[in-house]
Formats: C-alpha cells, sequence, structure tokens
C-alpha cells in the first residue's frame, strides 16, 4: 500500500503525479554503493534501433530483478540477471520511502554529461497500466527534464547523488522525460530505476 510523505508535493500540475524525496542516503552511503555498482553490475553497451538500424550506445545499461524478467524497450528484449545484494539493499529502503514494492531494476551509467536520455515514456507492455517508477541517483548531479506531449509545458530539476524520484499514475500516458546531454559534466552518474514487470515471459 502507497503511503508517501505529507510534505511531499506533486511537481506536475495535471496528467500524472512526480514526487521528489530528495537525498535518501547521506554522501558516504551514496559513494559507497555507487562505487560497488560501478564494480559489480554486469555492465553492456545498450543496443537501440532507430529508423531500422541497430545502435550501440556509450551509455551501458545493467537489468536485475526477483527473476529472470525479460524486459523488450527499444525494440530490444533483455534478460535480466537476480539482484545484487546492494540493489537489494537499495531495493528495500525505496520501498521503504515509497510504500511501493518493485520486483526489477533498470541501471544506466552515463560516463559524462556527453552522455544522454532523449525524450521518452516509460510505457512499454511489460509494466503494465500507469506503472510507478521510482528514480535513484547516485554519482555526479544531473539535469532531468519532464515535458507534457500536447501541451508541451515542461518542468526541470536537478537530480543530486542519493536522491529519489518516483513517477507513478498518468504521467507515461501524458509525459515524457529526458537526461539532457551538457559539456558542463565531466564526471560519471548511475540511475537506478525499480519498477514492476507484469508480464513474466517463461
Amino acid at each position: 500500500m502507497e503511503i508517501l510523505p505529507e510534505s511531499l508535493n506533486n511537481l506536475l500540475p495535471y496528467d500524472g503525479e512526480v514526487y521528489f524525496f530528495g537525498k535518501i542516503l547521506p554522501s558516504k552511503k551514496a559513494d559507497h554503493y555507487f562505487n560497488r555498482l560501478m564494480e559489480d553490475i554486469d555492465w553492456r553497451q545498450d543496443e537501440v534501433i532507430i529508423f531500422g538500424k541497430r545502435i550501440i550506445t556509450k551509455r551501458k545499461t545493467g537489468w536485475y530483478g526477483a527473476e529472470e524478467f525479460e524486459y523488450t524497450y527499444s525494440r530490444i528484449t533483455r534478460k535480466a540477471k537476480i539482484w545484487t545484494p546492494e540493489l537489494k539493499e537499495l531495493k528495500d529502503l525505496i520501498e521503504e520511502k515509497t510504500g511501493l514494492k518493485f520486483n526489477s531494476c533498470l541501471l544506466n551509467l552515463y560516463h559524462s554529461g556527453e552522455e544522454g536520455m532523449s525524450w521518452h515514456s516509460d510505457a512499454e507492455a511489460e509494466l503494465g497500466k500507469n506503472p510507478a517508477i521510482a528514480s535513484l541517483s547516485l554519482g555526479t548531479t544531473r539535469k532531468f527534464v519532464l515535458k507534457h506531449k500536447t501541451s508541451k509545458e515542461k518542468i526541470e530539476l536537478e537530480l543530486p547523488p542519493g536522491s529519489l524520484l518516483l513517477m507513478q499514475g498518468e504521467t507515461q500516458k501524458y509525459w515524457v522525460h529526458s537526461l539532457p546531454k551538457t559539456k558542463k559534466v565531466t564526471e560519471p552518474r548511475i540511475n537506478l530505476t525499480f519498477r514492476n514487470i507484469q508480464k513474466i515471459k517463461k
């Protein structure tokens, strides 16, 4: 059952819910998890299909969960690895903070500000209708932007290390989001997006 702190305000003016919890990890803890994930995650270059062409991105990803879930995004299917101890600890912490349950996590490693994420919404079939996605940031601070699909209204915020952002309700239906590229950022960032896979393919 979801029980959000009363102090949290919905950052979206309409058509969805986004909550920023601020830092849920002290700096030393955030650094600890960043260093362990850099070493322990099976990082792989991401593959996407754009205009029918297979593109290998500089950004690296990891896909983990409670089971060997299969997840298809950007027309590429990936099979999850089982939780590492650190990922399980972070999942438990985020479940405590949000009052929600998650069974998987997609990790993105951005080596610098020259790597980012273009406009998209997390609306894959495996996530079900109106998915809740909890995003934990580690490493350097990066700007995160949401844009309404119709009105084009934008919401921008900085995501420092150890901070948690929750997107839920109809957010993915009506809004897209991005991590803009910038030459001002030279340090790496790890983003963990905890989610629930609805379809388990055997």
